[in-house]
């Protein structure tokens, strides 16, 4: 088995970078050739090729074209950050609770909104039901109301009652009905505060983390953390993409609880991710399936995006395979029709839809869509370095290459001193 401390490096604190760079898109890039290569080239690798496949490239991002190709597709996340951080205070009580004085100061994260399983309208929320994370945790209970004020106003600009508790401080918090929808966050956009984590500031935001913590093509709110890979985007920089042939879409990735919960498990096998809500338009459903039967690159910006189409491709394959079981009772389905790698039919599958993953990428996942990554530096022992690692090592019979790859990349940009993490600088694995 995997140790989780395997995927551990040490990392001078100065390098966390605290502040994005003075310009969007004035970032370093450090360019790590994949160990493996595509699926088309999974024949046998000698030492010489792997020495090859590792070398370092360091650059800038705006040199992001230079490593792109005409007819390349590059699927971006455009979920936009809730300012779901609040700071309020515990209220009288709620049903069942005997009631008493406002009390103690509370913080509270807003990770995901629970919308009826039933609804077609995303909006469709009311009562306005929402998961969080709660600190103190251990002394805020189920049934008590929660206020947050606006400035220095008597009443607050919004309530909430406890209506569940899960461990380590998750609590699931309704709000009290507004007019509409768009009340509710526009309340949001006046008093909450930009989720920025805690090795930024001790997660105390300023006034450019509002535009600087967002991408420049963000759409529906939604995340509790930054697709921080995107980060580095400008407009002139898709301008210039787009120019050079090289094709863009989107999709959405709401960013949830997972982003905040460390990893507990001690082996990556046991390793589980909370559930992450998304959506696959049209027109990024036909780019995939263009791009992949043509055998172009897809280029993912950021580990959520990677999550979401590799997700999308399992669940085509899955549907291939039981369409060949249903075909044949009683008869294995030919080999084909379940190896989404030999066979073109799963292409066909990807369909636009909205939907939620749980999908953890570690070493030895083969990968089905994404053929290349722009993705920030992460902290050590987490899920996205994981991933990462795994996305290095495609290909290879060698699990644990990738994971020497990515580490060596980490050693080297450390010795650069590269910026890490969300405001930092930005790697590219193709």
């Amino acid at each position: 088995m995997v140790r989780v401390d395997d995927f551990n490096f040490e990392l001078p604190e100065e390098l966390i970078a605290q502040h994005p760079p003075t310009e969007r898109g004035a970032s370093r890039m450090l360019v790590l050739k994949r160990v493996g290569g595509t699926l088309r080239e999974e024949e046998e690798r000698n030492a010489e090729t792997l020495r090859e496949a590792e070398k370092l490239t360091d650059a800038r991002f705006r040199d992001l074209p230079d490593f792109l190709r005409a007819g390349d597709l590059l699927v971006l996340n455009d979920s936009r950050v809730l300012p779901g951080r609040l700071f309020g205070r515990r209220a009288v009580a709620g049903s069942g609770l005997k009631a008493q004085a406002p009390t103690g100061a509370i913080e509270v994260l807003l990770t995901e909104k629970i919308f009826s399983p039933t609804s077609q309208n995303r909006d469709v929320g009311h009562p306005n039901i929402w998961r969080a994370l709660v600190r103190p945790g251990r002394k805020v209970r189920v049934g008590e109301r929660l206020e947050f004020l606006a400035g220095e106003s008597a009443e607050p600009a919004l309530t909430a009652e406890v209506i569940a508790a899960g461990e380590r401080g998750e609590r699931t918090l309704r709000f009290a009905s507004m007019e509409s929808v768009e009340d509710f966050y526009g309340v949001l956009g006046r008093i909450g505060h930009m989720p920025l984590p805690p090795y930024i500031r001790h997660g105390q935001d300023g006034p450019e983390d509002r535009e600087r913590y967002q991408t420049v093509y963000a759409q529906e709110a939604g995340s509790a953390a930054a697709p921080t890979a995107g980060l580095h985007f400008t407009p002139e920089m898709l301008a210039t993409l787009r120019a050079r042939g090289v094709e863009i879409a989107t999709v959405t990735l709401h960013v949830g609880l997972g982003t905040f919960q460390p990893v507990r498990a001690e082996h990556v096998e046991d390793v589980r991710l909370h559930a992450e809500r998304y959506t696959m338009p049209v027109a990024t459903a036909e780019a995939l399936r263009r791009a992949l039967k043509e055998g172009r690159r897809v280029i993912a910006v950021g580990t959520t995006t990677t999550r979401t189409l590799e997700h999308i491709a399992r669940e085509a394959r899955e549907h291939v395979a039981a369409q060949a079981i249903a075909s044949c009772p009683g008869v294995n389905p030919p080999k084909q029709s379940l190896d989404g790698a030999r066979n073109s039919d799963w292409v066909e599958k990807i369909e636009a839809h909205t939907g939620a993953t749980a999908m953890f990428l570690a070493p030895g996942h083969r990968f089905r869509v994404v053929s290349g990554l722009v993705t920030n530096f992460h902290l050590p022992q987490s899920t996205l370095l994981m991933l990462v690692c795994a996305f290095a090592g495609q290909g290879l019979e060698d699990r644990d290459a990738g994971r020497r790859a990515v580490l060596a990349a980490y050693a080297h940009a450390i010795r650069e001193s590269y910026r890490f993490y969300s405001y930092g600088d930005c790697m590219l694995v193709v």
